[in-house]
Order: structure tokens, then sequence, then C-alpha cells
């Protein structure tokens, strides 16, 4: 079963079309990797799907929900963290958590969901500190917890590991690769094509607004006849 439907997505900024007929599908418990220059229209893609924003036009289902008729329903069943997304830095990581897991439960079942959080985070004692002294990389570990624990059906994740060094970003991986093995569906985008070669099991490839490619990265890789998802990207914005 599909989790993520888009049909004929468009979005117009005055004269500008952002996003032009974009069309594409994430089954259950798929890693999906958008791709694309900067300003191709994917962080617009990301926000509808979201429901930041709205459509100009075009369909989406989510878990089977149409974004017209059932965003509130929608809302409940995803999660979206942007590369930008912060944390509050007075709390520690442990309060931030029981913060957010209060926008979803009450009780014991709200501190399930924190302890759901912590164990993603994997941030130990470093849990009762403050946000404030957070390295990068335990910030990220914090967001992507955050995003997870109330457990949606859709993770939207937007470049996770964007400035993070080797071991964070390897980490970072090995978490999201975790969360889709325990059926979360995965929507990613990156610049990164290494980690997108390393962790999608498709990818689209989105320039000027439109889908342009889509497929596994070994499909991808056997089209253009080269060894890297890298290759592809420069090959197919090149052709464009």
């Amino acid at each position: 079963m599909d989790a993520l439907v888009v049909k004929n997505l468009s979005k117009k900024y005055g004269d500008h079309l952002a996003v032009d007929d974009v069309t594409f599908s994430v089954t259950e418990g798929e890693i999906f990797g958008l791709i694309g220059p900067n300003g191709a229209g994917k962080t617009t893609t990301l926000r509808i799907i979201s429901t930041l924003l709205t459509m100009t036009s075009g369909d989406i289902w989510v878990c089977g929900k149409n974004m017209r008729t059932e965003s509130d329903e929608i809302r409940k069943n995803i999660s979206y963290l942007p590369e930008d997304a912060g944390a509050y830095k007075d709390l520690t990581g442990r309060a931030y958590l029981r913060f957010m897991a209060g926008f979803f439960a009450t009780g014991n079942e709200m501190e399930k969901i924190v302890a759901t959080g912590i164990e993603i985070a994997g941030l130990k004692e470093r849990i009762d500190s403050k946000v404030s002294t957070y390295s990068k990389g335990m910030m990220r570990r914090l967001l992507i917890a955050r995003a997870i624990m109330p457990g949606p059906k859709l993770a939207i994740l937007d470049e996770i590991t964007s400035g993070l060094d080797v071991v964070n970003a390897f980490e970072m991986r090995d978490i999201v690769r975790t969360i889709a093995k325990n059926g979360v569906t995965v929507l990613l985008s990156s610049h990164n094509m290494f980690e997108v070669d390393q962790i999608c099991d498709r990818i689209g490839m989105i320039d000027g607004g439109k889908m342009i490619l889509e497929g596994t990265p070994s499909e991808l890789k056997e089209k253009f006849n080269v060894d890297t998802i890298e290759e592809v990207f420069i090959k197919a914005a090149v052709k464009r």
C-alpha cells in the first residue's frame, strides 16, 4: 500500500511556477529520496506534503487520506523535520522531548513517548544537559527523536546530516534505516548524493519544478552508465 501519493502537484507564487505537475508515490516502509539543484522545488514540495503550504493544483493522499478534505487527519500521521529546525536552548534534552510529547498525549502515554524519544536520541547522560550545550550532531539527534517519537506513519526529513561530521552522519543514517525497518515511511531530501545512494530505496529528481527522474539507485546508475548517484545528478542536470 502507498503511504504517500502525490498526483499532478503544482504550486505558483504569482507568475512563478515553483512546482510543476509533480507526480510520485512512496510505499509503506520505504525510504524515498527527493533530490535536485537548489531552487528546484524540493522544499516547496515537502512543505506542501507537510500541510504547511497549500497546493495550487493537484492532489495528495497520505495513508489514504486526501489533503484537500482531511488535512487535520493527515497531520496526525506525519512528522516534518526541516533543515533549519531548532529546539528550546534553555531546556534540557529530556525537558524538550517532554514538552513536545505533551502535544500528542498526557500522563503515562506521554511518558512512553518521551522514553521512546530518549532511546532514539541516544544522548545518554547528556539528555539532562541544556540544549544550548549540544553540538550540532547532538542537536540533530534530539530533533530526529522529536520527529519520530510520536510514531508517525510518514516522516518527512530535510537535510538530516547537513553540517555533521563523518561519525554523526553515519549514526544519523543508521537511525533513519532503523525507523524505516520499524514501519515508518520516510520521505528524505538531501544534497548528499552518497547518503541518498546508501539509504534510499528509490529516488526522484526534481529540476525546474518538474520530476525528471525516478527509480532505484541501481536503475538510475544503469540508465546513465555511471557508478554513483552524484554522476547521475550531474548528467541529468546537464542534460536539462
